[in-house]
């Protein structure tokens, strides 16, 4: 058998990378391109999945039927995100229960995003507007990502996420031109989540360990500080054209670089949360371990019926 030559097997995938031609499962790729694509398409999977939770905190409450019809869609929207992303990191040789059980002991991350809590119905409005628009700005760029099958999930993601995003514009639009007290309760809850919002782009690209490699394999397109530029760029106007004000007195338009400056981030609170201390973090990870320990059941009545179809099929021919 020939030997294998590792050195020209690098020097094809980084042909294959700068080609713009994407990397499939059964291609060869280096053991540090899997290991990335493992941790980011696992963290947001956990993402996906953990987020449904401050939502599902609204179902019952929210204020008419047509709301809660609608957000009972999105939350089962990100349900089909996560089973999506967890299928696309299996692509890469990863456990998916492993993947889960990585989350639950910590070790694996989500978006610091989903560790604040929803207080008003302001905040669902909020979600889908800021989060949901941070998520886009985030993901489209990932349907060109270099990994085939995370690309490709991406597809179907982003056009949901953007139904998401102006279903939460809509509902913040409603409060702000309603009573005094509904605008107030939509202006309380910008005030809270602009912040968060903007640090769910992660670290600056000065702190960021993973950036700079990301962006040499083509798995993101732009750095974390470029992706957050956009999303200010492009949600001020809205703010504005809706009467509400963004929580930022340095905030102005430059007219030099084309986009708005703005405050630092508090990136002491950021690492708080990423590290386990915000203010949902513990009851965010309780609720996912409860969740897989009451449906151990439903699985093993699934995978045995399932194994009971399959062997009948064998069976019967």
């Amino acid at each position: 058998m020939k030997e294998v030559n590792i050195s020209d097997l690098e020097r094809k995938f980084e042909e294959r990378i700068a080609a713009e031609i994407r990397i499939e499962p059964n291609d060869w790729m280096p053991e540090n391109y899997r290991k990335t694509l493992i941790r980011q398409i696992s963290q947001h999977a956990h993402s996906e999945i953990v987020g449904q939770l401050p939502e599902g905190n609204w179902v019952t409450r929210a204020p008419n039927l047509r709301r809660k019809a609608v957000l009972l869609a999105k939350i089962q929207d990100e349900a089909g995100h996560g089973l999506y992303l967890y299928s696309a990191v299996e692509t890469l040789g990863a456990d998916r229960e492993e993947t889960i059980d990585d989350l639950h002991t910590g070790k694996a991350k989500y978006s610091s995003i989903f560790n604040y809590p929803t207080l008003t119905w302001a905040d669902i409005g909020m979600v889908g507007w800021l989060v949901d628009g941070a998520a886009i700005m985030n993901q489209v760029p990932l349907c060109r990502t270099s990994y085939g099958p995370y690309a490709r999930a991406m597809v179907r993601v982003c056009k949901e996420e953007s139904f998401h995003q102006r279903q939460g514009f809509e509902i913040v639009t409603t409060l702000a031109q309603g009573t005094a007290e509904q605008k107030a309760m939509a202006q309380d809850a910008l005030n809270r989540w602009w912040w968060p919002a903007l640090m769910m782009f992660g670290p600056s690209d000065a702190e960021s360990k993973h950036t700079e490699q990301s962006m040499r394999w083509k798995i993101k397109r732009h750095t974390n500080d470029e992706l957050r530029q956009m999303f200010v760029n492009a949600t001020v106007p809205q703010a504005e054209l809706i009467g509400l004000k963004v929580p930022d007195d340095n905030l102005t338009y430059n007219e030099e670089k084309g986009g708005y400056d703005f405050s630092d981030i508090d990136w002491d609170e950021f690492w708080q949360v990423v590290n386990g201390h915000g203010i949902c973090n513990k009851e965010r990870i309780e609720a996912r371990k409860k969740a897989k320990e009451e449906g151990i059941w439903v699985r093993e009545a699934a995978l045995a019926y399932a194994e009971k179809r399959a062997a009948r099929r064998k069976q019967a021919s």
